[in-house]
């Protein structure tokens, strides 16, 4: 009797601890605005946390737009090319930041789609839990992804994660994906700038090597050569030639 009693108060003692336990959680998460739901749907999100979290998702959003889409690799190249030309603030940043973001939106549109059609709507619908939403608007991502991507580079990111080969590029993770595809994105913009630096650089060495044969020492060369190539940009239509050619490098095959 006495180890029944014992036994019984053991219990409603760890009872207790547990209820203590469970309720001083739910007072720590109600104050970050965190609630338990009791209909077995895990925790819901008060208003006030939804707003601060979605504010600081808009925060991350550049930085997000500028890694995981041909932002990058647009932006290299016309800063590249302002440099060979040698305009210095013509066109300005917020010109070619714009035109680096329009064209970048218009070469994802289709994986967005993809993403709405297939994540976004049967969440909506209340078809697909958030994880199967995440899972499902991942692998448009992915396969984009993978398509520019180098595999050297993805071979660099899976040593430093420890993660173990995958049987399948579809079974590579977007945490090795993402820094991949940035690097990859880097050399390709770093490659197509230097490409388009060489016939300005043959301008200003011409015109370099007559002002000094002809002792005109009172102007510098880059401003005598600017003109010339501003003109020859102008006249192979440059503008076409150099937006045309990145926006065919990510169109599929």
């Amino acid at each position: 009797m006495r180890r029944l009693i014992a036994v019984s108060i053991t219990y409603v003692a760890a009872c207790n601890t547990r209820l203590l336990a469970a309720s001083t959680a739910n007072a720590a998460l109600n104050s970050f605005g965190v609630t338990a739901s009791r209909s077995g749907q895990g925790l819901t999100l008060s208003l006030p946390m939804q707003i601060a979290l979605g504010l600081t998702l808009l925060t991350l959003l550049p930085a997000v737009i500028m890694c995981i889409t041909p932002f990058l690799r647009i932006a290299v190249v016309l800063h590249f090319l302002r440099q060979a030309l040698g305009t210095q603030t013509a066109p300005s940043n917020q010109v070619l930041i714009g035109l680096s973001l329009f064209l970048s939106l218009l070469i994802v549109q289709p994986m967005f789609a993809d993403i709405y059609t297939q994540a976004w709507q049967p969440l909506e619908k209340g078809e697909i839990t958030a994880e199967q939403a995440v899972t499902q608007g991942s692998a448009p991502l992915r396969k984009f992804l993978i398509r520019f991507a180098r595999e050297k580079d993805i071979r660099l990111f899976l040593e430093i994660s420890k993660e173990p080969a995958p049987h399948s590029p579809e079974d590579l993770s977007l945490r090795v994906l993402i820094p991949a595809y940035i690097l990859s994105e880097l050399k390709a913009g770093f490659q197509i700038g230097a490409v388009l630096f060489l016939p300005f650089l043959v301008i200003d060495m011409a015109v370099a090597s007559v002002t000094v044969s002809i002792g005109m020492m009172q102007l510098p060369p880059a401003l005598i050569s600017a003109p010339f190539k501003i003109l020859l940009f102008v006249l192979v239509d440059g503008w076409n030639l150099v937006v045309g050619s990145l926006m065919r490098g990510f169109l599929p095959n």
